[in-house]
């Protein structure tokens, strides 16, 4: 009768109280069960390790008292430990069940992640690391299948020092270890030396870098190559793969790949301070916020009353309903202040024309017009400078060149630009005329998202589209925050289709927790094309419970130089 040599399963009750449903995963040391607390009637996870592994009392001891040191630890980016288990000679840890998926499934799906996501995951793990170094524990397998991401954002690290139960001398020979570490040791961890905190902000750097680039600096042919080619070459710099990251993150991200220790960020609470401030757009040169329209600091402000809608060709007053269509909205041409000839100031000249003039009003303006020829008739008299020029039409306007622009520069178009969507790459296109209606009671929003950051997309926004290529300023205001966002130009044909292909922002990343204006100077070369381009957004009460994340951009304007 041949021998059963499969690891024997755990009972279906630990400790008269986790009931074990199914197993969820499994790992080199251990396995993962879903679990009932029947005390306290909730969900859990069950790591149990394996039945081969439990006869080795130093693998078993470690096992346990790891389990104990991660359990004092208390931080909401730390995956809880709610108990111990010994039974039959074999160890079990009782761990909060988080309902979300590891970060490397997330990268497995979509290969990058935006700046904006890359830096909150960031943020959280580097959070909890300062925790652990702090309670003298260093994870030693930061990797992004011990990161954890729930629907609602939230980041969580797991497994410490669980992968590295088998001891520091087996990780370049056991295939159980280096198939999911190898990638992700650092220099000092290769060659064998005495680690400390830092080894896992370089283990941390590996996976910012992952994110961003869409693959690990470093892979060689088999696993020692991949753990080697760290110590004998440099990553590939990040800022040529991404060269519209926000300012100063590329170069955080190599610093944390150091191969000296001593030429990383000295702890966790660092890197999340210094992530901070480059999401927040603290130190970029070119970030400007200014308040809302309206709002003064010395008078108190009263509500802004919605300005009333005027009758145009696109929109007609007596239609109130919004028209849906998929393709781009066009601005209404610049209003031609000057009243219609012979007609009354405000009723357009198709109405006044189909009434039934009387006759002495015929006479009386034909007299006045003979009178007038008459006054006028010295053609070759000098022109007065004081009258206003005539307001060019759009298409006059769109005719000129900047350098001798006799007219007007408008928003002539407005389309919404969602490049990662795979179906439509539109968000709510019949909206974006409320974005350039001059009203800062409408806005145009994004759809509701699970998370701020667009579930990991590279943006959603506005592209407008100017009559002629201009240079000048943009101002975006925003109905609510948080928010950050970045401002694009272009002077392509037509509208580029991907974010790498606006190359270099105008505006890098500008942050604020309160609505607001951004003004985004275009200064280089002349643009018709512009680019709002959201990467976080606020909570809006117009969302559900599960989706309550929205953007909404009040009012873009554009303000020509000269």
């Amino acid at each position: 009768m041949p021998t059963n040599t499969s690891p024997l399963p755990p009972p279906p009750l630990l400790a008269q109280r986790y009931r074990l449903e199914r197993k969820i995963a499994q790992g080199g040391m251990a396995e993962v069960w879903l679990a009932t607390d029947t005390s306290l009637s909730r969900q859990v996870a069950v790591k149990v390790l394996k039945s081969g592994l439990a006869t080795d009392p130093v693998v078993a001891e470690r096992f346990r008292r790891e389990a104990i040191t991660v359990a004092r630890l208390s931080h909401p980016n730390i995956v809880a430990v709610h108990d111990t288990i010994d039974y039959d000679g074999r160890q079990a840890v009782v761990m909060q069940l988080i309902n979300g998926k590891s970060l490397r499934q997330l990268l497995d799906e979509q290969k990058r992640l935006s700046p904006e996501l890359t830096m909150h995951i960031g943020a959280c793990v580097a959070g909890a690391l300062d925790a652990a170094h702090t309670a003298g524990l260093v994870h030693r397998d930061v990797k992004p299948g011990n990161i954890l991401i729930t629907p609602d954002g939230r980041v969580l690290l797991a497994d410490f020092g669980i992968a590295k139960g088998l001891g520091s001398t087996d990780d370049l020979t056991s295939d159980n270890v280096m198939m999911g570490t190898a990638k992700y040791l650092s220099p000092e961890q290769v060659r064998g030396k005495k680690l400390d905190g830092r080894a896992d902000l370089y283990a941390l750097g590996l996976v910012l870098y992952e994110c961003l680039a869409g693959r690990v600096p470093f892979l060689g042919e088999s696993d020692a190559d991949t753990a080697l080619a760290r110590l004998q070459r440099e990553p590939t710099d990040l800022a040529r793969l991404r060269p519209t990251l926000p300012y100063g993150l590329s170069n955080l991200i190599h610093q944390l790949l150091a191969r000296n220790p001593d030429d990383r960020p000295g702890t966790g609470g660092e890197l999340k301070a210094r992530l901070t401030r480059i999401a927040s757009g603290v130190d970029d040169p070119t970030t400007t916020i200014t308040p809302p329209r309206g709002t003064s600091i010395n008078t108190p402000t009263s509500p802004e009353r919605p300005a009333p809608e005027r009758p145009t060709p696109e929109r007609p007053a007596s239609n109130s309903t919004r028209q849906s269509t998929s393709r781009p909205i066009i601005a209404p041409p610049p209003r031609d202040r000057t009243p219609t000839s012979g007609s009354p100031r405000g009723v357009p000249a198709r109405h006044f024309q189909q009434r039934r003039t009387p006759t002495i009003v015929v006479m009386v303006l034909l007299l006045l017009a003979v009178i007038m020829i008459a006054l006028l008739w010295p053609s070759k008299a000098p022109a007065n400078p004081a009258l206003p020029a005539p307001v060019p039409t759009q298409a006059a306007a769109a005719a000129t060149s900047v350098a001798g622009a006799s007219g007007p520069i408008s928003i002539v178009a407005v389309t919404s630009f969602d490049p990662d969507d795979p179906n439509q790459g539109t968000e709510n296109p019949d909206q974006v005329g409320l974005a350039i209606d001059r009203n800062a009671a409408t806005a145009w929003t994004t759809n509701c998202y699970e998370s701020q950051y667009f579930g990991g997309k590279s943006g959603v926004g506005l592209v407008i589209e100017l009559s002629t290529p201009a240079v000048g300023t943009v101002a975006i205001t925003m109905k609510n925050a948080p928010y950050q966002l970045e401002v694009f130009a272009s002077s392509a044909a037509t509208i580029p289709p991907s974010v790498e292909s606006w190359g270099a922002p105008v505006q890098r990343k500008s942050y604020n927790t309160t609505p607001g204006t951004i003004t985004a100077p275009i200064t280089a070369e002349p643009a018709r094309y512009v680019l709002v381009l959201l990467h976080e957004v606020g909570r809006d009460s117009a969302c559900n419970k599960s989706r309550p994340y929205r953007g909404a951009i009040s009012e873009i304007s554009f303000a020509p130089t000269g």
